[in-house]
């Protein structure tokens, strides 16, 4: 197996302790740190590597940049690296402080009237915001099967990229597991980051 700086499980192993349903943030973590991926070309996966943080000719600050802490998650939107732009898949460290700072941030791009109330309100909510969220179904591994459980992706907004981009503790390169990983013929052989059940910031209502 190839090593990545990061504690790694059986798949199979880990998908028992998780919840099956519901919208689940899924995460490798420490009490300083958590881990988000992202994949992109390999102009902008060099860059990265080389200086520690986002930017270059190719990464352009004027669009959202979606992060995902979910492994499976970002593979199969990914193609496990073999969609177009998307070649390189970065494991990307940051500090839990500004994590929790963009939760608390985040706006659904879909209205969900328990937390928003009225449709206006979501809207003046989603207008002003930096931060969107999104929870679409979690899939097994090697499958067309979508779970009950689902899984966030972040979208950062250019008005706070600069700040993301200084809460970045380090950057990985993990193109390399992530294809031996989809060499895996099932579950029972595939190994994937350790992740938890992210605990949501104290007095913050689940998104």
């Amino acid at each position: 197996m190839i090593p990545i700086p990061l504690p790694v499980e059986k798949y199979e192993n880990q998908l028992k302790t998780w919840p099956v349903e519901g919208n689940i943030l899924l995460a490798p973590y420490t009490n300083d740190t958590i881990v988000v991926y992202q994949a992109y070309c390999n102009e902008i996966a060099d860059y990265a590597i080389k200086y520690q943080t986002l930017g270059g000719e190719k990464f352009n600050f004027h669009r959202v940049t979606w992060v995902k802490p979910n492994f499976t998650w970002m593979t199969y939107r990914c193609g496990w690296a073999e969609k177009l732009n998307q070649e390189r898949v970065l494991a990307i460290h940051l500090s839990r402080s500004f994590f929790d700072d963009i939760l608390k941030q985040a706006v659904h791009t879909t209205l969900q009237r328990l937390m928003y109330e009225t449709k206006e309100n979501w809207k003046l909510q989603l207008k002003s915001t930096n931060v969107i969220v999104q929870w679409d179904p979690d899939h097994i591994p090697f499958s067309h099967e979508k779970c009950q459980r689902r899984a966030i992706q972040l979208g950062l907004r250019p008005g706070i990229l600069q700040e993301y981009n200084k809460s970045i503790v380090s950057i990985h390169d993990i193109t390399t597991f992530v294809k031996q990983a989809a060499k895996n013929e099932s579950i029972s052989t595939l190994y994937t980051p350790v992740e938890k059940v992210y605990p949501y910031p104290s007095g913050m209502r689940p998104l």
